[in-house]
């Protein structure tokens, strides 16, 4: 063990004060140890809704929750993992890499000493299983809405359609191609165009850009909530109505802000797909306990839910 690894191994599992037990892990018993959380970043609203839901389910089985906040450094997630590692405290790893491939080499070396790593919203070489969407077909079921809506709203016409895409990731990458296969399919008239964006910032500055090279843009469909509501701001911002007849924003993933604009009458926010944070984060930590207590595991596929003006309430965080 190095000194180095050991200081790194202190501050993972320090990263998040707010959800990490106390010595116990609130069993008021033996110490059963760590289950640790492992997300790309914590920039994502959605993934900060889930933590404290899977605490509540990890700690109430017994163990410590841990987790970390690599801010999209594939080599600091590594590194992270590497301390937890050597620790000997975590017993199982669940995470969302900033980049599949790196995690390969880290994920049979936890294995190796006996710590199962699980996948969440991805899989790759040397998982245990892994709690999962098809992004794909999450994607394609959004870009088919949206092309429906186009053909209803403007028939033959030329539409501007800007992709808020991150393809760097697993779920950027497939949901991207999901809603790009369903609008070429289409046979619309349509000139898409590709805008990387990660988080709100990034979502606004797309929409600058898009406005640049395309102002008369209609139609935004993002990979995720973050980096579309960026785009919802920066949209109104620009002056357009959040209740122009001709604009039509869609994702898939959404918390409490997306569920709201869903719920305005007459909303261009006008499909949003999801997952509640309460079921994906159960199903997280449940699978992380079974991991841990030895427990075959297998994988699990969530659907995402079309929100809309008559369910929309059920998806806020307060009534999940």
């Amino acid at each position: 063990m190095t000194t180095g690894l050991t200081a790194l191994g202190a501050i993972a599992a320090l990263a998040l004060a707010g959800c990490s037990g106390g010595g116990d892990g609130g069993s008021g018993g033996e110490d059963k140890g760590a289950l640790a959380m492992s997300f790309a970043g914590r920039d994502i609203q959605l993934w900060n809704d889930m933590l404290p839901f899977m605490e509540d389910v990890v700690e109430d089985a017994g163990y410590e929750f841990v987790t970390d906040n690599p801010e999209w450094n594939a080599q600091t997630q590594v590194e992270n993992w590497e301390s937890w590692i050597v620790q000997g405290e975590v017993k199982v790893i669940m995470g969302y890499p900033a980049q599949s491939d790196s995690m390969v080499p880290v994920t049979l070396q936890a294995q190796d000493a006996g710590i199962p790593v699980l996948g969440y919203g991805s899989e790759w070489e040397g998982v245990s299983a892994a709690v999962l969407m098809d992004h794909e077909r999450d994607g394609k079921r959004l870009g088919e809405a949206a092309a429906e809506w186009i053909r209803e709203t403007y028939g033959d016409e030329s539409v501007d359609v800007a992709l808020l895409a991150y393809p760097d990731t697993d779920l950027g990458r497939f949901r991207g191609e999901g809603i790009k296969a369903a609008l070429d399919e289409s046979g619309l008239n349509l000139n898409i165009t590709e805008q990387r964006a990660l988080n709100l910032d990034e979502g606004y500055a797309a929409v600058q850009n898009q406005l640049s090279a395309f102002p008369n843009t209609k139609v935004w469909l993002g990979i995720s909530n973050d980096q579309t509501r960026g785009a919802y701001q920066a949209l109104i911002d620009s002056g357009v109505s959040g209740t122009d007849p001709t604009v039509l924003v869609g994702n898939v993933d959404g918390t409490d802000a997306e569920v709201e604009y869903v719920m305005e009458e007459g909303s261009i926010w006008r499909y949003l797909y999801m997952v509640p944070a309460r079921e994906i984060a159960e199903a997280n930590a449940q699978m992380m306990i079974d991991a841990a207590e030895g427990k075959d595991v297998e994988d699990v596929v969530l659907e995402q839910t079309q929100v809309t003006s008559e369910n929309a309430e059920s998806f806020l965080l307060e009534n999940q």
